[in-house]
């Protein structure tokens, strides 16, 4: 028990050391200062819809637009996120209120929408589109305020405040669609402290919106292109008729507020939108749940086989009156190489790619280096990364071909280099057309994809060769005994060691020790949240590392108990159970929580979550293989066999 409680504190000294990591701030980020009056810039991503997964660009709309358009340049991140980052013609300066400006060029001439364009918006409108804006690199917010189920008397006191990312496009109410043609700006600042003598200097740390539909006759525009908003009550909302032109005003207001949040924690209301104490309470879970098992695990194996190993080495005139049983009588099959040497050691190096880019991209996102303030970041790590692990994963994937007695490296390299990427790379190309044909932002451009092709024909394809050159070369791994020439016949095996069922039954631990972790990833993919608890996902990464291994063990060691020695492919499937379950929750989350009728957009759900399930095979099955087949050269190494 005291082993136990050791462990446990062990484990909330490290809780606590991940907690502090939240608030770290992303190096090489620097503050943007900004005098009084100065300019600042606001400027559109793009148009966002958990209904459709599909982001348009912000001018895909008829917005009102600045005499020259301008896009940011993007790194990879962006691109393959499908944010497109352009200019806008709010014209915004620090801390200068502005009451009610139109925005388009012409003071008081209505836009007049086409009916073309009128279809267009209600159609964005019904499909429940988001605008996302950002200024000075803060994404814009919706405050929701609503009364939590406290007491009676304490809820007239307390709202509880949420912010939704970005603001809405537009309502329906019945079948009739409004516009939100009027967005107040309340843009925050924190005054910074400096000497006497100089001017003050302003940071801006938080960007909200209040979106407003009011009617073309009830903004009163002038000829200086300041308008009169109405009365709250008395205003009419501006209606988008689909079936004909619409003319409205597309105005804006600015107001600024002092606030004592500092620029370096500005960030904090973005990222609080979800709950930290479910995190916390589903971490310890997992936590207990796992340490448990695995002490129980490690005991009931440790027993089993010290016993086993003393009665195999026992003397042998007591040997020779015992019938052997067990894993002992397999000794001389069990490394027999299995087959498809060659598709198996391909496999399991693109899982060692896999898991060294996932190991550091989590541990640097944990550091604070990937947040969401440098937007596209993780996702452009994530793919150099990927690249660059080519050698260790060839590497590896050449010592275990070596050691299965092949001898094609070269053809193994090729393999190995363009197995799994080229899957992935087929399934999102197709899928890539089907956003192509919907004009969606969300495509990969052809230019970007000519490059990640370069990439990986250029960079990935010769890293694997030299990682599975010097892997071929190297020693293969010794295995302590020697394989016998005739094969040995497999006895009858009973149900419970079937494939399926093993994989039912190794799924479970590492899957349950993960999937509340997983819901809050499913909404950062799919409902445009923040994903940001890094230290959280550190840990369960560690947590679904130790329970394969363990699984994958225990799954071997009943494997071999039935005399079949048939392991080598059966652990790479069996360990990767938990993929399994990750599919079926993949569905249950798209029946129970989004709201996808069409055709395109749950083809990309369950395209991407292809993906996903199969990377997490890769990734779970490797980690399984390479700790059985470590636990499976110990026990025949401690086996005295004659």
């Amino acid at each position: 028990f005291s082993f136990l409680q050791e462990r446990l504190r062990y484990v909330l000294v490290l809780l606590l050391l991940l907690h502090s990591t939240d608030s770290f701030y992303v190096p090489g980020v620097a503050p943007i200062n900004f005098h009084r009056n100065d300019p600042v810039e606001i400027k559109a991503v793009k148009l966002t819809s958990s209904r459709t997964q599909l982001p348009y660009e912000y001018y895909s709309l008829p917005f009102c637009q600045p005499s020259k358009i301008t896009y940011k340049a993007e790194n990879l991140g962006e691109v393959l996120r499908g944010d497109r980052i352009v200019n806008t013609p709010f014209q915004v300066s620090m801390n200068v209120e502005k009451k009610c400006e139109v925005l388009c060029n012409f003071p008081n001439k209505p836009v007049t929408l086409t009916v073309e364009q009128s279809k267009l918006i209600a159609e964005r409108i019904r499909e429940d589109y988001y605008v996302h804006l950002i200024a000075d690199n803060l994404p814009v917010a919706t405050r929701l305020e609503f009364y939590s189920n406290r007491e009676e008397e304490e809820k007239k006191k307390e709202k509880d405040v949420q912010f939704e990312h970005g603001y809405r496009l537009g309502f329906m109410d019945g079948n009739k669609f409004y516009l939100h043609n009027h967005l107040s700006f309340i843009l925050y600042y924190h005054r910074e402290d400096v000497e006497e003598s100089q001017e003050h200097t302003y940071r801006v740390v938080r960007f909200e919106v209040i979106p407003q539909s009011i009617k073309l006759e009830d903004l009163k525009a002038d000829e200086k292109s300041m308008c009169t908003l109405p009365e709250a009550t008395g205003s009419a909302p501006q209606e988008i008729d689909p079936t004909k032109e619409n003319q409205l005003l597309f105005t804006y207001s600015v107001h600024w507020e002092e606030s004592d949040i500092k620029w370096a924690s500005r960030w904090d209301t973005y990222l609080t939108m979800s709950d930290v104490q479910i995190h916390w309470f589903s971490i310890i879970n997992s936590v207990v749940v796992v340490f448990f098992l695995s002490g129980i695990l490690s005991m009931i194996i440790i027993r089993t086989l010290r016993k086993d190993i003393a009665n195999y080495n026992k003397e042998d005139d007591i040997e020779d009156t015992m019938e052997e049983s067990g894993w002992k009588l397999v000794h001389g099959d069990v490394f027999r190489p299995p087959q498809y040497p060659m598709i198996l050691s391909s496999l399991l190096g693109s899982g060692i790619q896999l898991f060294c880019m996932i190991l550091i991209v989590i541990f640097v996102a944990m550091l604070g280096m990937l947040s969401p303030s440098s937007r596209g970041a993780l996702m452009t790590t994530a793919c150099f990364l990927f690249m660059f692990m080519g050698v260790f994963g060839g590497f590896f994937a050449g010592r275990l071909y070596r050691t299965l007695k092949g001898h094609r490296w070269k053809k193994g390299a090729f393999c190995t280099a363009t197995l799994y990427p080229g899957v992935v790379f087929g399934i999102c190309f197709v899928l890539n057309c089907f956003i192509w044909g919907k004009h969606s932002s969300g495509a990969v451009p052809f230019p970007t994809m000519v490059a990640l092709l370069c990439m990986w024909f250029g960079i990935s394809l010769p890293l694997v060769y030299l990682g599975y050159y010097f892997g071929f070369r190297k020693q293969p791994y010794d295995n302590p005994v020697r394989t016998n020439q005739i094969p040995r016949q497999i006895p009858e095996q009973r149900w419970y060691m079937n494939k399926f069922v093993g994989i039912l039954m190794a799924g479970i631990l590492p899957f349950g020790a993960m999937f509340i972790e997983l819901f809050f990833i499913f909404s950062a993919i799919w409902e445009n949240q923040f994903y940001y608890l890094f230290g959280f996902l550190f840990l369960v990464f560690i947590i679904l590392v130790v329970s394969c291994s363990q699984i994958s063990i225990v799954m071997v060691y009943f494997q071999l108990c039935a005399e079949d020695y048939r392991w080598w492919w059966r652990t790479f499937l069996v360990s990767g159970g938990s993929a399994f379950y990750v599919l079926i929750y993949a569905v249950f989350y798209f029946v129970n929580k989004l709201d996808i009728v069409e055709f395109i957009p749950s083809l990309l759900y369950f395209g991407y979550t292809a993906l996903m399930v199969l990377s997490f095979w890769l990734l779970t099955g490797t980690i399984g293989f390479y700790a059985a087949y470590m636990f499976v050269r110990k026990i025949y190494a401690a086996v005295k066999i004659d």
